[in-house]
């Protein structure tokens, strides 16, 4: 059978758990943001690659074909990836240690 929680072991659970979006944008937008920004990179490296393959365009020869190819992998090409949201305990100890900071907050609490 399996044991119940206390409600304390409830709350320790969540604040480990439990997940916010400390970034600072509104945890609503992150749905557009996210396929935003990772479109925004693979649409600049298609942009760069054909403008270096429209600038080679004519006849091939080993010497031209050489060039462009190394100006293409010359540079890494953009990338974006996503960060994981922090832990709802960090976040709350964080804001406690700004109030405090401020005097806000009593430090005692």
């Amino acid at each position: 059978m399996k044991r119940r929680k206390t409600p304390q072991e409830k709350k320790r659970l969540s604040y480990t758990k439990d997940r916010r979006n400390d970034y600072g944008e509104n945890d609503k937008s992150s749905r557009k943001s996210i396929r935003r920004n990772k479109r925004a990179p693979h649409r600049a490296n298609r942009h760069r690659d054909h403008q270096i393959l429209e600038a080679a365009r004519g006849a091939a020869d080993e010497q031209s074909s050489e060039a462009t190819e190394e100006r293409l992998y010359v540079r890494w090409p953009k990338r974006w990836k996503k960060v994981r949201d922090a832990p709802l305990g960090e976040i709350l100890l964080r804001r406690i240690e700004r109030r405090v900071k401020r005097g806000i907050h009593a430090a005692d609490r």
